[in-house]
């Protein structure tokens, strides 16, 4: 009897999974009526617990993706739903034919959907199969301290934030699947409360809105097409403020004087600009604040006090200018302050609140400087008060201000060599000076604070250590232990990273770092990773503890970053120098790099591969092209291989910067910078790559597009290159799944592994 039982179970268990399949997959028809033809996808696929998800495409909407909240499927009724808009399909399954009626408000039309095979982004012959990845992995022989997992594994716990008022710590916790849910910590007793799970989609960050609400962000695979989300501490009450597919959202504003709202930066009404919007963040109720009435001149920014007033503007004029516009107190409308070239800056860093006159900031500024530097401005007389900070090497970029004193000036600083802090405030010089004997030799920032400022959040971080977090309690001074991100890895094991300048070809001055591995500190030469940085412009790699390059000193290898002409922080001069040079004397600073530590003694010049993302991508590939001796194999990571085609392809919020684009890149409707801008597309130059490629891609990227990747990898191929290609349908710019990483950094090693051993 026993065994009958069992057998009628197993029989039950297979029929269940045979109706499953059926029913999974990809279903598309279209709908007809009202003199309309809408295509609808409906994509269902099974959970790992045996039910049913499901999501809806109408691309005529420019949506994709709506998560539906009912999916029932009884042989062979099915039905799916998505409430929030009202809509309902009841069907019956026939065979590959779902006949049914799509119903949404009292209207009934019927809708027949076929089951189709799901479109994938690009050309999904081109990816190499998970076995030939495999084996690349395999590749990466070696007895080693650490594993790729150690330095990318997530955090079993990371972060951490407080509370507004003190009571609470929040953080995100990593569960057995890799999700990475959101908790908070009642500090006084202890109890510990899920606050949001994460999913499928990635959380890609969250914050405390008021005491008693968080806010969170998600995408879908990678698409940037944020959605903001808020819910209880207790995890209750979870709204998607921000419920419209296609659209991006970005917080604007939050403020402590205005808890139960943020304004939110929506391109809703039109793609290709964000307006903002007043969004109660426990009812979801939206209200527009204002209108871009010149789509043709877009508003970039917007400016809001901490009481929720819209005081100012940025427009883009003609695409390569900056303007600001500015509402004096008491006033109805906005007058132009400053119109400047789009490299150039007038921006609010902060009010001062402190003065009696609400019309006084400090703004962050270089229209008459080279360096930006820090100013107290008056927009009533339009004339600096007094210059608060600058430095003659690098821009000014930090300001704090004590809301608890008063808007008391706390530090300001730079971005040199390392992060540098100058206290202002007495209160703050204590902080400093405490925290500064407690953690010598290590880089601290402040994380997060009270509304009292009674207890601060610090993080301590360095080039051989992740990051420790630590409660600060400005009465005792002292700095209390609260998590090491990375236990396991042991800071004595790590490698420096060292700061160096050189000179390029042409006599600029060029900053950048280099880490090295124990084997070079004892005096022998080493193979080399050359990573460019994204951007290009006013990015730049920085200081401190660098996972991918502590991951190449485990395996013996140096890295290189240069932060080359057009890099962030180093001037308006220096970010100019680059424009139009864009895989031309851009690429040469970097080849310039390679041949400086050459002459140190480090880099073994016979054993030198270059990687990047991005821009880093393709100077990757550009690195192959224009010194193929150079580099014996190259890793290009969702970089950019046609200049033509990347311009095409830009997302619709991009495309009102395409003049500025142009002024950085190349004008392709000038035919002399069109020519060049051809001459440095990897594509039209891969006669002249001699070494192993290996490209990488995340096929939702809507910044670079798969179609990067697919060309130069069919290009490569064409002539005879065996090019690995790994492909991520999950991923968009860049591999945020810890998953994905932990595979592309193995097989990346696997790679070098063969390319420079």
């Amino acid at each position: 009897m026993y065994k009958h039982t069992i057998l009628i179970m197993a029989i039950a268990i297979g029929l269940s999974q045979e109706l499953m399949a059926q029913i999974s997959g990809t279903w598309k028809g279209t709908l007809e009526g009202m003199g309309q033809k809408i295509e609808m996808t409906f994509n269902v696929e099974e959970n790992k617990d045996g039910t049913l998800a499901a999501s809806l495409d109408i691309p005529a909407q420019g949506a994709t993706g709506l998560p539906l909240d009912k999916v029932e499927f009884k042989n062979p009724e099915v039905t799916l739903g998505l409430s929030q808009f009202g809509i309902t399909y009841k069907g019956v399954l026939k065979g590959e034919v779902i006949e049914g009626k799509f119903f949404q408000s009292g209207v009934e039309i019927p809708l027949q959907l076929k089951k189709t095979k799901k479109e994938l982004p690009g050309d999904p012959s081109l990816p190499s199969s998970e076995e030939e990845i495999q084996k690349l992995m395999e590749m990466d022989k070696g007895s080693y301290k650490y594993s790729v997992e150690d330095y990318f594994r997530k955090p079993k716990s990371s972060q951490f934030q407080l509370s507004p008022n003190g009571k609470y710590l929040s953080y995100m916790e990593k569960d057995e699947n890799n999700k990475r849910h959101v908790y908070v910590k009642e500090i006084a007793t202890g109890k510990v409360t899920r606050a949001i799970e994460e999913k499928d989609e990635l959380i890609k960050g969250y914050g405390w809105v008021n005491d008693n609400r968080l806010l969170y962000v998600m995408d879908k695979g990678g698409d940037e097409n944020y959605h903001l989300y808020a819910a209880n501490l207790d995890g209750s009450q979870t709204i998607d403020l921000t419920p419209f597919e296609g659209v991006q959202a970005n917080i604007i504003s939050a403020s402590r004087d205005y808890k139960d709202f943020i304004i939110v930066g929506l391109n809703k009404d039109n793609k290709q600009i964000h307006e903002p919007y007043k969004i109660n963040v426990n009812t979801g109720a939206i209200e527009k604040l204002f209108t871009n009435e010149d789509p043709l001149n877009p508003i970039a920014d917007y400016v809001f006090n901490r009481f929720g007033e819209l005081k100012a503007y940025y427009k883009m004029k003609d695409g390569i200018k900056t303007q600001l516009y500015y509402r004096l107190d008491g006033e109805k409308d906005f007058k132009l302050i400053t119109e400047s070239n789009w490299y150039e800056g007038f921006s609010i860093l902060a009010f001062n609140y402190a003065s009696g006159n609400k019309d006084e900031a400090y703004v962050l500024t270089n229209l008459d400087s080279d360096k930006s530097r820090i100013a107290l401005y008056d927009f009533k007389t339009q004339k600096i008060i007094k210059e608060v900070f600058a430095h003659p090497n690098y821009d000014a970029s930090i300001l704090s201000l004590s809301r608890k004193r008063n808007w008391e000036l706390d530090y300001y600083g730079y971005e040199g060599e390392k992060v540098e802090i100058i206290p202002v405030s007495e209160t703050f010089k204590k902080i400093h000076q405490n925290l500064s004997a407690q953690f010598k030799n290590y880089q601290f920032n402040i994380a997060g604070k009270t509304d009292e400022e009674d207890k601060y959040l610090v993080i301590v971080q360095s080039d051989k250590l992740y990051g420790r977090y630590y409660i600060y309690d400005t009465k005792s001074g002292k700095a209390e232990l609260l998590y090491d991100l990375m236990p396991q890895l042991n800071e004595a094991d790590m490698a420096e990273m060292r700061p160096i300048t050189f000179k390029s070809r042409d006599g600029l001055t060029i900053h950048g770092y280099i880490t090295l591995p124990k084997e070079a500190l004892q005096g022998k030469k080493v193979p080399v990773i050359v990573n460019p940085h994204g951007g290009p412009q006013g990015i730049r790699d920085s200081w401190g503890f660098n996972p991918e390059a502590q991951l190449f000193a485990s395996r013996g290898y140096a890295t290189l970053q240069v932060n080359f002409r057009i890099s962030g922080g180093y001037g308006k001069d220096f970010l100019k120098a680059g424009f139009k040079q864009i895989g031309r004397n851009v690429m040469a600073d970097v080849e310039d790099g390679v041949q400086y530590i050459i002459k140190q003694g480090w880099a073994d010049k016979d054993r030198i591969a270059i990687y990047g993302g991005s821009h880093g991508g393709y100077a990757t590939l550009m690195g192959m092209i224009r010194t193929p001796e150079l580099y014996r194999c190259g890793v290009d990571y969702v970089g950019v291989s046609n200049i033509e085609t990347f311009f095409a392809s830009f997302p619709e919020y991009w495309k009102p910067y395409t003049e500025m684009v142009k002024s950085i890149w190349y004008d392709l409707d000038n035919p002399e910078e069109a020519k060049i801008a051809k001459e440095v597309s990897p594509v039209y130059q891969i006669d002249k790559i001699k070494r192993p490629l290996f490209v990488v891609q995340g096929a939702n990227d809507p910044r670079v597009k798969i179609a990067e990747s697919d060309q130069i990898v069919k290009a490569l191929r064409a002539k005879g290159f065996n090019v690995p290609y790994l492909v991520k349908y999950n991923e968009g710019h860049g591999f945020y799944k810890e998953e994905n990483q932990i595979q592309f950094y193995k097989a990346m090693m696997g790679f070098f592994y063969q390319n420079l051993k």
